[in-house]
């Protein structure tokens, strides 16, 4: 067995970013650029008025203005004012020529058909946004390295951006192992369970912005195991088997990996839960044999597939790690790492009933896993330790 420091180590040092593609800006969403992003024109590409009110020269703002045309937003046509005139003109619209200031329409009036101002805090440019004041024709508009959020698509659409350079998202195939798995809502008969793995993951996933998704379901059989694992293979990029993966009689899933020409990196690994854990790789995909337990399926996760997703689509890890004050005393034999379901609040983090593998009440309610190094015996109430933030 390796520790878990070795075995991030070992799944860091064996993957590699994805190449970008081009997408259409709506489905770069939660994608991170992978390339800087210039702007084609300026944006305003024109003087353009902030408000709904009148263009006038701010030279002639204190003389009654004869009224001439005006301009709404999407006009195409110029208007020219001239000496002692002004144009009505809306939010939006382009600037008339010879105009450089816009006057707010509340603070106006109209008398025997000409405009009167009636601002005392006018200033000449006010209410006008300059060409360019957006962004200039050929700056930068967005580095390598952005995650393209709603905001940042919106900017892009603004300065006319179709398309972007990203790192994809990796496509992901889910092979649930075990013949006593059923799904919920039907019976269970003796010696089943309902099967919740997939369901975990494929939220899980989902969080973390994966949206091509297969999931599989594969009886305790090598022959069976074998041909479902390279169909998965043969679409994805990351593959999560679920239990298999220890070494009883039916535990086939190193086997059939063995068969697919995976290359094993490690098998289990000194933590508790999840310490069947298998990591392989096939060229450029990656493979996880993750325990069935279901809450071991969702600390291996966290652990090592999250940060492997991350990695390779330009992104930083999701799950963050920050130091708490433990508000409880926690005792275990040295030997494993232990991932402790927990829940932070205020600089404090309690450690949660029902830490058994199999159970999943306790995630359901946990914020955080507490991290206990192999090494440790007994913590004390009060002593500062490791946890994971969980998205």
């Amino acid at each position: 067995m390796i520790s878990v420091n070795e075995a991030k180590a070992l799944i860091a040092n064996n993957i590699q970013p994805l190449l970008p593609v081009k997408l259409p800006l709506l489905q770069a969403h939660q994608h991170i650029l992978a390339e800087d992003v210039f702007a084609i024109c300026d944006i305003p590409a024109y003087e353009q008025s902030s408000m709904d009110g009148y263009a006038i020269r701010f030279s002639e703002a204190g003389i009654a203005l004869e009224l001439n045309g005006e301009m709404a937003a999407g006009t195409n046509a110029q208007l020219t004012i001239n000496a002692r005139q002004a144009s009505r003109i809306f939010t939006g619209a382009p600037l008339p020529l010879g105009a450089n200031t816009v006057v707010m329409q509340e603070k106006t009036e109209i008398l025997n058909g000409k405009l009167i101002i009636q601002d005392t805090n006018l200033s000449a440019g006010l209410n006008v946004r300059n060409k360019g004041a957006e962004i200039k024709s050929g700056a930068l508009a967005m580095e390598k390295g952005n995650y393209l959020s709603p905001a940042a698509l919106g900017f892009l659409a603004g300065i006319g951006i179709t398309e972007v350079s990203v790192f994809p998202m990796p496509k992901v195939s889910i092979i649930l192992t075990g013949k006593e798995l059923v799904q919920p809502g039907e019976t269970l008969a003796f010696g089943q369970v309902y099967e919740s793995n997939s369901y975990s993951l494929s939220a899980a996933l989902n969080q973390a912005g994966i949206n091509q998704l297969a999931v599989f379901e594969a009886d305790d059989d090598l022959e069976v195991l074998t041909t479902i694992l390279q169909k998965a293979l043969a679409t994805s990029e990351i593959v999560l088997l679920t239990g298999g993966v220890s070494v009883g009689d039916y535990d086939f899933v190193l086997e059939a990996s063995a068969r697919c020409g995976i290359q094993r990196v490690f098998h289990k690994v000194k933590q508790k839960p999840g310490k069947p854990l298998f990591f392989g790789r096939l060229n450029q995909q990656y493979i996880f044999g993750l325990p069935g337990n279901p809450s071991s399926v969702l600390s291996c996760f966290y652990n090592y597939v999250l940060p492997t997703l991350a990695a390779l689509s330009g992104k930083t890890n999701p799950a963050k790690e920050i130091e708490a004050e433990l508000s409880s005393a926690y005792k275990k034999s040295p030997g494993l790492t232990h991932f402790l379901k927990g829940h932070y609040q205020d600089g404090k983090v309690s450690i949660l009933s029902a830490q058994e593998s199999f159970r999943l009440s306790t995630f359901a309610q946990a914020n955080c896993l507490i991290i206990i190094d192999e090494e440790i015996e007994q913590l004390e109430q009060g002593e500062v330790v490791r946890i994971m933030l969980l998205p």
